[in-house]
Formats: C-alpha cells, sequence, structure tokens
C-alpha cells in the first residue's frame, strides 16, 4: 500500500485525529548546505539537520583524454532511505552548447532489478538532467555505483557546474521527508591544456 496514500486517506476521511495531518509526513527542504572542498575537482555537498548530518553528496573527477570521468557517493544518516536522485549537469562556459553527458557504470544494487533511469534536457536550464527514481535496495545503502562522463565539446571551458536534487524519507510511520538540494561548481584547468588528458584525479591549477 502507498503510505503517502494511506496517510491521505486518514486525514481526510476523519477515521483517525492525528496532530501534523495537514503536512502528512512534515516535508523539509534543505537548501543551504556547506561545501567541503578536497581539491578543485573534487568536492562535497554536506546537508545537516539540526546540527547532524542528515547526508552529502560528493563527486570525485578526473580528466581522461578530454573527458571528465566522475564518480559519485550519495551518504545518508541511518533511519532513511533515498527515494529519488536528479543531478543536472552543464558547463557554464558553453551553456548554448551542451555537454554530452552519460551514464557509464550500472546503478543498480546487489538483488534487486536495476533502479530507473531517464537523462534529458530540462526546460529553460542548461545542461542535461539525470533522474533516478525505483531505487529498491540501494535506498537503504550509501550509493557509490554511479558513474559519469562529461565531453565539454570545447576546448576552452573548464568548469564543470553540478545541481544535485536528493529525496530522503525517514524509516517511519508519519517520518519526515526531506528533499537536499544545492549546486558544486568544480575545475579542470587540464582541459585548457587540450586533449592530452591524463589521469590526474581532481588536478588544479
Amino acid at each position: 500500500m502507498d503510505r503517502r496514500r494511506f496517510l491521505t486517506g486518514l486525514c481526510s476521511a476523519g477515521a483517525i485525529v492525528m496532530p501534523g495531518c495537514a503536512t502528512v509526513s512534515g516535508e523539509r527542504t534543505l537548501s543551504e548546505p556547506t561545501v567541503r572542498k578536497d581539491s578543485a575537482g573534487r568536492q562535497t555537498l554536506v546537508f545537516k539537520q539540526g546540527g547532524d548530518e542528515l547526508g552529502h553528496f560528493g563527486v570525485d573527477g578526473r580528466v581522461d583524454s578530454g573527458v571528465i570521468d566522475l564518480s559519485s557517493e550519495i551518504w545518508h544518516r541511518e533511519g532513511t532511505r533515498v527515494t529519488a536522485i536528479e543531478l543536472r549537469l552543464w558547463m557554464p562556459e558553453m551553456e548554448q552548447s551542451p555537454a554530452e553527458v552519460a551514464v557509464v557504470s550500472p546503478v543498480e544494487g546487489d538483488s534487486s532489478p536495476p533502479p530507473a533511469v531517464a537523462l534529458y534536457t530540462p526546460d529553460r536550464k542548461p545542461g542535461t538532467t539525470i533522474a533516478i527514481t525505483d531505487l529498491d535496495d540501494l535506498a537503504d545503502e550509501t550509493i557509490s555505483t554511479l558513474e559519469l562522463n562529461v565531453e565539454p565539446g570545447s576546448e576552452t571551458a573548464t568548469a564543470l557546474a553540478i545541481h544535485a536534487t536528493i529525496e530522503l524519507t525517514e524509516n517511519k510511520l508519519l517520518g519526515r521527508e526531506y528533499t537536499a538540494d544545492g549546486e558544486l561548481r568544480l575545475e579542470y584547468p587540464i582541459l585548457a591544456d587540450g586533449k592530452n588528458g591524463g589521469h590526474n584525479r581532481g588536478k588544479s591549477s
């Protein structure tokens, strides 16, 4: 049974009087994360609730033959589940000519079918959006199986922006739902040196 539909039904029918019915599960948006920078090409968005870390989204990139290879990690506090992930990637220096973005590794768990993954161009926003839903057994885990390739399409663009929106819910009846929303700007100056790339993860000037 769909939990959201079940709870909404209780509130509308008046079968049980519960405080907080108007907001169902108490949705909250966390839109001012701390940005932790290990290097120009390796950064993490840290989301906190009540002074404690609720979750984080980190990326680590390297340039190989003019292509940015990105590995990522989504960690979330025990007792929460990831219900949806949306990443939007673009090169701010060339918004009119979008970079090519590809998912290069499976995002699946150990014992469940792979989640639904969609790539599309958003309306009135630059870049490419990757939307991931139906995470099944991955929802309770640290997700570190999502790897991406970004081909800038320009020999002068060196900056990569990533906007992340991660939906979380607590694993309990009437648990709160959270939207973790933030943006990273990564720098890969080696791209300006041409297509030689190399394997220097997160190299900065």
